[in-house]
């Protein structure tokens, strides 16, 4: 592990979670445990050989631990406590991220199961709740369900429960919906977004 030499704060957490690719596997464990190959899969562009070297770096610093998934004998990886406290920065980074995310993929790569992360983080910070709700999104792969409860917002797989609406739209113009940098009413009008159900809900989700 390379070291600022500093005793400061920032400095000795940037020495573990500073490299190239680290918080982006802690973005994916914060989605859930995963195996190797699900990281591999959710990190495209990683290279094999710098996977192993994070996930082992991030082992020995306690962010991460390894554990059996299930009562089988393969190797799933998981946050520790402290890993997991990573979760408060990395939302204030995606909330911070806002005006270049709205700009669109730009030829990136996207993760529907990314947003799992970023759809709460923006969210929470500017929406308070009122009434519970589920919205189904459809933002490219198998659908989405974003609730609304009074504990704030979640999101995860469809599970079969009936949504009091639907969105169909790129997964720019629902994180611009969800920073507050695109309202409904413009994205109705252009185009950019198609809603089935009860728009009202919509509009008290995302505060539009």
């Amino acid at each position: 592990m390379r070291s600022y030499g500093q005793y400061c704060g920032l400095a000795r957490s940037l020495e573990i979670v500073g490299d190239r690719w680290n918080l982006l596997v802690v973005r994916q464990l914060l989605i859930g445990p995963a195996r190797y190959r699900d990281l591999i899969d959710g990190l495209p562009g990683i290279a094999t050989n710098l996977l192993a070297d994070r996930l082992r770096d991030l082992e020995a610093a306690g962010v991460l631990e390894r554990r059996l998934a299930g009562k089988g004998s393969a190797v799933e990886y998981a946050l520790t406590s402290w890993g997991a406290q990573l979760r408060e920065p990395i939302e204030s980074l995606i909330r911070w991220s806002a005006p270049v995310m709205v700009r669109g993929q730009e030829g990136d790569s996207f993760r529907p199961e990314w947003l799992a992360l970023a759809l709460p983080a923006l969210l929470d910070a500017r929406v308070k709740v009122r009434v519970a709700a589920t919205v189904c999104l459809a933002v490219g792969g198998p659908p989405f369900q974003l609730r609304a409860t009074r504990s704030g917002f979640e999101i995860g797989p469809n599970d079969g429960r009936d949504a009091d609406a639907t969105v169909r739209a790129d997964p720019a113009r629902v994180l611009g919906l969800a920073a507050g940098a695109l309202t409904l009413n413009d994205a109705r009008t252009l185009g950019m977004i198609e809603i089935d159900g009860a728009e009202s809900v919509v509009r008290a989700v995302f505060g539009a």
